[in-house]
């Protein structure tokens, strides 16, 4: 009787010891050795060139820090899953991340009409989305408090194309936008810059997002002769559109978002893109005088990873993740971790800014405007 209390005894204080431990690897998609993140992105498709360099960034930060042991012991483990640029997609593979994969969050994926459709699925199993590569304004306003923006707003990168075209002195600006939720967003931006300059757009086009005619897109965009042209939409279907305005005569300046900004997006646009302007929503991937891009090239040195800006942002996206992560201590739940990215108050990851808050989750303001050089090499 004596040793069977004994026993009994001891079992309890074996399991007041394991305790906390257990308890602290009970959140989904945390164990006592890895942490499982999710992403649902285009893989393949229109968007493949640039997803594949934004990912080669992401997982040669994460590659660095699991060398090294992890976060608080725990290995980051990436889940990815292929959805075409396809909104509906996006939401399946989002809901087998969730509810099949149990990942502990979301990190990236691209697309303003695919991040918005998987916001309720988000909301009703409260899982993380750190760092969505769109910039649309709805994601910033009202503050979700489930999503953490890095990249700047759409909007800013298209206030600073109308600044840059107005300052030189080109006046008169058209733009052709995709015919979705993006494309409304990048509207609205030039919208609000061109009234703010006093400034009457020349044409206002908008092209589809599948299957675009882009022969017949370029014809229109060309006959009211603007000095300028910003496009918003997506890579293939930019690059197709530009080369269609170049072969018919179209010799107007062009601008076109950081989203396209990839070093395949610039082989694939070949001759057409001399000349062409690209906004940045990061310091350049080989500016050595910065920390980061110091940390970037250094890691590009160990694997083959692209010297691109498509993946500095990644690179830096899983910098503020695991940064995020760290934060949020070895008890890690979601709701800690979203405290501890929320701790966030303009902390420099060695060149770029980011700053969060409770009622402020937009991250970094940075934009900066390249431009195609005959060399097909972005410049300053």
């Amino acid at each position: 009787m004596a040793a069977a209390l004994r026993n009994w005894i001891a079992s309890l204080l074996f399991l007041g010891t394991v305790g906390p431990a257990i308890t602290a690897s009970a959140e989904t998609g945390v164990t006592d050795s890895t942490i499982l993140i999710g992403q649902t992105v285009g893989l393949t498709g229109t968007v493949a060139g640039p997803v594949k360099e934004w990912n080669e960034g992401a997982t040669a930060y994460f590659n660095v820090v699991n060398r090294q042991g992890g976060v608080h012991g725990r290995k980051i483990e990436m889940r990815m899953l292929d959805d075409k640029f396809d909104p509906k997609l996006t939401l399946a593979n989002a809901e087998t991340l969730i509810r099949k994969e149990h990942v502990f969050a979301l990190f990236g994926g691209r697309g303003t009409p695919h991040t918005q459709g998987i916001l309720p699925l988000l909301e009703a199993n409260n899982v993380p989305l750190v760092a969505p590569s769109t910039g649309a304004a709805i994601f910033h306003e009202p503050v979700n408090h489930l999503l953490f923006n890095i990249r700047a707003k759409y909007q800013d990168e298209v206030i600073r194309a109308v600044e840059h075209f107005d300052t030189i002195g080109v006046k008169s600006i058209s733009i052709l936008h995709v015919d979705d939720a993006f494309g409304e967003d990048g509207l609205a931006g030039f919208q609000k810059a061109m009234e703010a300059r006093k400034l009457t757009p020349v044409a206002i086009t908008k092209f589809a997002r599948v299957n675009p005619d882009y022969n017949a897109t370029a014809a229109e965009v060309i006959k009211p002769a603007p000095g300028a042209l910003i496009i918003v939409s997506s890579a293939k279907n930019t690059v197709e559109v530009i080369k269609a305005i170049r072969a018919q005569g179209g010799h107007m300046l062009i601008m076109t978002m950081s989203n396209n900004s990839s070093e395949a997006f610039v082989k694939d646009l070949g001759a057409a893109g001399y000349g062409v302007i690209v906004s940045q929503i990061t310091p350049a991937p080989n500016l050595m005088t910065t920390p980061l891009g110091q940390e970037f090239q250094a890691a590009a040195k160990n694997t083959k990873l692209t010297v691109s800006y498509a993946a500095m942002e990644g690179f830096v996206n899983a910098k503020v993740l695991v940064e995020g992560l760290r934060r949020a201590g070895r008890n890690l739940t979601r709701e800690g971790f979203i405290r501890a990215m929320e701790s966030m108050q303009r902390v420099d990851f060695g060149g770029l800014m980011v700053t969060y808050g409770p009622r402020d989750h937009t991250g970094s303001e940075f934009v900066e405007l390249t431009m195609i050089g005959k060399d097909g090499k972005f410049v300053r």
